[in-house]
């Protein structure tokens, strides 16, 4: 008889709520030392997030759907079969509005352009920030339709 597919609980929450909440068999995240994967009966775990993609593979079957989630840093704990990411913002890939990441790209570029001449430290390393949040979130979208 085989063994029943081991799948845990996933949950991404942001300070306006649940953003995505299902069972996983792999959940892939870039912690700020490196690439982590976490499956079923991971030892506990609880280790901050960089602005990165989140890879929530649903089952473990080889076709299995993917999920894309991108997120502005944060921390994962995993604890009893439990994977809970906080991050300050989220957003699955099928919710990103590409054109207004875009648009946000576009204005931290000018932003760190304008911070450079002006040797100003704070606007650009806002600007920075800023930068790699939209880049994630175009990165993330354009991924997602290549796992479709």
């Amino acid at each position: 008889m085989a063994d029943p597919e081991k799948l845990f609980k996933v949950n991404v929450v942001t300070p306006n709520g649940m953003v995505y909440s299902h069972r996983g068999s792999i959940v892939d995240v870039r912690a700020i030392d490196g690439e982590r994967s976490i499956m079923y009966n991971h030892v506990p775990l609880l280790t901050p997030l960089v602005i990165s993609e989140v890879k929530v593979k649903r089952s473990r079957e080889m076709n299995s759907r993917i999920d894309h989630i991108a997120i502005s840093g944060g921390y994962i704990e995993f604890s009893n079969n439990v994977a809970t990411i906080i991050a300050d913002s989220a957003e699955r890939a099928r919710n990103i509005d590409v054109s207004r990441a875009q648009a946000a790209k576009e204005r931290a570029e000018k932003r760190l352009k304008e911070a450079r001449e002006k040797h100003d430290e704070r606007t650009l390393e806002r600007a920075e920030v800023a930068l790699r949040r939209a880049m994630n979130r175009i990165s993330v979208y354009n991924l997602s339709l290549i796992h479709i």
